[in-house]
């Protein structure tokens, strides 16, 4: 979407007329309801099938780096058939929670199909043994059993995601690299301030959240996500961040632009990496096969940021207001 049609979706307020709206640019877009759940899952799903058609016509290893992306969305569905395993849902319920065409993508379909239909938390995690994701479900189904919170399994999987993303630089060539390599440290930054935000806000033991952070840094080195880690209040920890990030010469003007929002802090972080990272580019690229390399990382930054920092946040919006209007 271009930006004036961005700022078109403040103008309405009803989400009927608003999916009518964005079917333009979310061909298929019919949700069996109008929740917002059910929304966020087909938005995805269309989004989804965008990969699947830029995987088809990719290069060799743009397709393994994108296979790879993809295990983001792998791990959303193990963490919603675990969650409806730990709710108690039927096969069939949690089946809904799941999109399968990622699982097409990676010839994981038989993998997915199976765990859907496991029933407790011990055979989930005795059939995740001899899998990749082996250490996250095993620690994380540990605490939740011993505390009954689901952060930890949450956080084990989002961190082995960035971790693996990393590992799989090394076979990319150096033009695919130039660029992949500066995404994942800024995806990579985020993840582990959202971690530290989220810790903070929710008293979460820090050494635990210590085991959480991914070795991967774009502004912010380890020892400043530790400073960061130890403070004790929300305030401090805006403050400080800026303070850290007003010292760095290429990020400060950025800075300005994008003032770091206390209600919305995350989002606000990210669209001032977002900046930074795509003024590293667009301005430089005068090689062909660069370019193209280019385009995809830019196709699934601006489509992911359309749906989760405009199109969802509006729903909430709209959803809100029509709260307020039947009270």
């Amino acid at each position: 979407m271009e930006e004036s049609t961005l700022e078109k979706l403040e103008e309405i307020d009803d989400i009927k007329q608003f999916i009518e709206f964005i079917n333009v640019y979310y061909p298929g877009l019919d949700p069996r309801s109008y929740t917002i759940e059910e929304i966020e899952r087909e938005l995805f799903h269309t989004y989804i099938k965008l990969i699947g058609k830029i995987i088809l016509i990719s290069p060799r290893n743009m397709r393994i780096f994108l296979k790879n992306y993809l295990i983001k969305y792998e791990i959303m569905n193990i963490k919603r058939i675990i969650l409806g395993t730990i709710l108690g849902m039927s096969i069939q319920n949690k089946s809904l929670l799941v999109n399968k065409l990622v699982e097409k993508y990676l010839n994981n379909t038989e993998f997915i199909d199976e765990l859907i239909e496991i029933s407790s938390l011990d055979e989930i995690q005795l059939f995740m043994k001899f899998t990749k994701y082996n250490k996250a479900i095993r620690e994380g189904i540990l605490y939740f059993k011993n505390t009954n919170e689901i952060f930890v399994l949450e956080a084990f999987l989002d961190q082995f995601y960035y971790e693996n993303m990393k590992n799989e630089i090394k076979f990319l060539d150096q033009k695919e690299k130039s660029i992949i390599s500066l995404y994942l440290k800024y995806i990579s930054e985020i993840y582990n301030l959202n971690i530290i935000y989220r810790g903070i806000k929710n008293n979460i033991e820090r050494n635990l959240l210590l085991q959480f952070l991914v070795d991967n840094y774009l502004f912010l080195d380890k020892n400043r996500l530790i400073d960061l880690l130890n403070l004790t209040n929300i305030d401090d920890f805006i403050l400080n961040l800026n303070q850290y990030l007003n010292k760095i010469k290429e990020i400060r003007s950025y800075l300005l632009k994008f003032n770091l929002d206390k209600n919305h802090l995350i989002w606000s972080i990210e669209k001032l990496y977002l900046e930074y990272f795509f003024s590293k580019f667009e301005t430089k690229i005068d090689d062909i096969d660069y370019q193209a390399i280019f385009k995809i990382i830019e196709v699934l930054i601006k489509k992911d940021k359309e749906i989760r920092l405009y199109i969802l946040p509006k729903l909430v919006d709209i959803g809100h207001s029509r709260y307020k209007t039947l009270k």
